[in-house]
């Protein structure tokens, strides 16, 4: 059989686990963070254990960067996959230090020259771990504890970074004090990275593609603002429904404190502090911050009037309609969510193809 191609991750999973049957293949870059999303017991935690080897399907196929993990002749057990495991809960050695929890797993010896090894310094670094070093795990708090447990997976110097909804069992303002620790991996390292999740606040902070679920199968798999998009896929029809996107930093209004970000198709002015000029970070507009005119306002306190297109219009419901804008002719550039009434499509005589203007009346950075 041939192999897929290197710089990717392709799974395919097919089997009955009790009553529950699993159907589940997809195929993503081995770059970034990919998100399994989809409601409980949708298989997510499952698809991540068979890539683990930690669940046998005979009828399986599991192959990392080039690399078969398994296929229709061969099985390569969890010990002979170099996987860097995250549970929900931290599970550290209680007699052990936080230095030793963190070293346990680690390969002996020097690093081979030349690789793309993860050094201990720069963990520390990166998960703000250098005060706890002499610490007991009893003497941590929940959030200290889940980035000891990560420090650890990424110390075993992994080829995959596996992490089964790692914030779950943390409370908000410790998801909160931890999301800016898993940005600064995802920003610095080029470890791939298969995250699962059923917050969608931590995938539109986090990820760059995602792969959706729904009863043991993948209803769909691209990039996170690709899928967040398409309106025949729940998210785009979800009350909450908002589309994520990496911006550019490319100029700071010192009198007003407006950022200026370059986005695919369009800039985007935003209140906030100064940050450095090229710096990336990820934006978030809601469908509901988004209206239309066929027009632009000369006179409004709104910030962001983009020149955009209607890609297509989908009711809701009976009295609503999710319009997808696209910010350049071509179709190429970033898309937009507008969720508007549908009294509204008819008065303005709205339709596919149209030049319109969109009005953005919120912008979240959530990548800090």
């Amino acid at each position: 059989m041939k192999a897929a191609e290197p710089k990717t991750i392709r799974t395919a999973f097919r089997g009955t686990l009790g009553r529950f049957a699993l159907d589940a293949s997809f195929t993503v870059p081995a770059i970034g963070i990919t998100a399994l999303f989809g409601p409980s017991g949708c298989g997510k935690t499952t698809v991540l254990r068979c890539i683990a080897g930690l669940q046998h399907l005979p009828d399986g196929l599991c192959v990392i960067d080039g690399e078969v993990w398994q296929d229709q002749t061969s099985f390569r057990p969890p010990h002979e996959r170099a996987i860097g495991y995250v549970f929900q809960e931290a599970s550290l050695f209680p007699h052990l230090s936080v230095r030793r929890n963190l070293l346990y797993g680690a390969p002996r010896g020097e690093p081979v020259p030349g690789s793309s090894a993860i050094a201990f310094d720069e963990v520390l670094d990166l998960l703000g771990l250098d005060t706890l070093l002499d610490r007991s795990p009893k003497n941590l708090s929940g959030g200290e504890r889940q980035r000891v447990a990560i420090g650890r997976a990424l110390l075993s110097q992994p080829k995959l970074l596996l992490m089964d909804e790692p914030l779950s069992a943390l409370d908000r303002l410790t998801k909160d004090e931890i999301l800016p620790f898993l940005e600064r991996l995802h920003e610095r390292l080029a470890l791939p990275a298969i995250y699962v999740s059923h917050d969608m606040t931590e995938l539109e902070r986090l990820a760059d593609h995602v792969v959706l679920m729904q009863e043991g199968g993948v209803i769909a798999a691209g990039l996170l603002n690709v899928v967040q998009s398409d309106p025949s896929l729940p998210l785009a029809m979800a009350r909450d429904a908002a589309v994520s996107f990496d911006a550019v930093a490319e100029a700071y209004d010192e009198a007003y404190g407006i950022l200026a970000f370059r986005i695919a198709g369009g800039r985007l002015l935003v209140p906030g502090a100064r940050v450095a000029i090229g710096e990336r970070r990820r934006v978030r507009i809601a469908a509901s911050d988004v209206s239309l005119t066929r027009e632009a306002a000369k006179a409004t306190s709104i910030l962001n009037i983009l020149p955009a297109r209607i890609v297509s219009k989908t009711p809701t419901g009976q009295n609503e309609i999710i319009v997808v804008l696209t910010l350049t002719a071509d179709g190429g550039s970033a898309r937009l969510l507008a969720r508007i009434t549908r009294r509204s499509s008819e008065l303005l005589g709205l339709a596919e193809g149209m030049s319109v203007f969109a009005q953005v009346k919120g912008v979240s950075l959530a990548r800090k």
